[in-house]
């Protein structure tokens, strides 16, 4: 069996010294371009692999960022860990993914467990109110919470503007001429389901339109589920993201109605599957990438002990597809 390459052998085959490698592969200080090259390339050549546990005893860094997230399947969260996964990698950083489920119980015990570890920081999605504990590790330990907002001192957020989203969608259907609206929404105590509910409700209120309103999960199959509770089908079925739109257009499918002929379906978060559909959704884009990447990005400059904000919120846009009458 081969051994494993050393960090000498690399030296000696970049011509430098082992302290200059050392240097190089832990980004601890300044490094001429022109050896870093000859560094970098003699690592490859001889498929070095660095020992990041040995690393982590040496200077106190595992280079390990812990990440929760609510839903392993959900492509949104997906985008948001690889926006995080991708800025991270590249700064040396590597993530340790968990998933609570959505069970508001398993993430606060999957975030002490976290908080265990030999990590350096923590990016979280979390469905619910934030425990109590986030206000503990984050006097310990940097972390970010994603998709979410509470107002606590220390812990940084990054969500997008749920209620302007969902505001953009409702105007967009009024001028359209609906009259009638069912909204299937996330769950009730989700930060991003109450926001999107409010601009909904505000748009209704405005208007005197009919509704109907059903809280349910952010899932396929719930939004089946809420679509089958509905007394009447309305001119336009509003849904609290993509995953429910899809679940209440195939009821939708199986009760014979014709998507958007007889109504209008529309969603939340613009996945891949929302452009992938038939008819197409009409859907409220928020770029989970970015997100995920602003993240990553926040806690970096906290565990450099760098300012940054306490909060970032990104703009989202409407997608206008062949779901929708317009």
């Amino acid at each position: 069996m081969k051994s494993k390459i050393s960090i000498r052998e690399v030296a000696e085959k970049a011509g430098v010294s082992t302290a200059t490698v050392s240097r190089v592969l832990n980004k601890s200080l300044y490094v001429s371009p022109e050896l870093e090259e000859k560094v970098n390339r003699a690592s490859q050549e001889l498929g070095y692999v660095p020992n990041r546990l040995a690393r982590s005893l040496r200077i106190g860094s595992s280079g390990m960022i812990g990440f929760l997230i609510p839903d392993i399947v959900n492509p949104f969260f997906s985008q948001i860990v690889k926006g995080a996964e991708d800025y991270l990698r590249v700064k040396g950083y590597f993530i340790f993914l968990v998933s609570s489920s959505g069970d508001p119980l398993k993430e606060e015990e999957l975030l002490k467990a976290l908080y265990s570890r030999n990590i350096e920081g923590i990016g979280a999605i979390l469905l619910g109110e934030l425990p109590e504990s986030i206000k503990a590790i984050s006097s310990h330990l940097p972390i970010v919470i994603i998709d979410n907002y509470q107002d606590w001192e220390g812990v940084s957020y990054v969500f997008s503007d749920n209620y302007d989203g969902m505001r953009k969608m409702m105007d967009y259907l009024i001028r359209a001429g609906n009259k009638s609206f069912a909204f299937l929404s996330g769950p009730v105590n989700t930060f991003s389901s109450r926001e999107r509910l409010r601009a909904f409700e505000d748009a209704i209120s405005e208007e005197n339109s009919d509704c109907e309103i059903h809280f349910g999960d952010y899932t396929f199959e719930s939004g089946r589920e809420m679509l089958r509770r509905l007394k009447r089908i309305p001119n336009a079925i509003v849904c609290g993201n993509d995953m429910i739109a899809f679940g209440a257009m195939m009821e939708l499918a199986e009760m014979k109605y014709d998507v958007p002929k007889t109504v209008s379906v529309t969603g939340f978060d613009d996945i891949l599957f929302s452009r992938m559909t038939n008819p197409r959704l009409t859907t409220v884009r928020q770029d989970g990438y970015a997100m995920g990447k602003a993240a990553g990005e926040m806690l970096l400059r906290k565990i450099s002990g760098q300012k940054t904000n306490s909060k970032v919120l990104l703009k989202t846009s409407l997608q206008i597809r062949e779901s929708s009458n317009g």
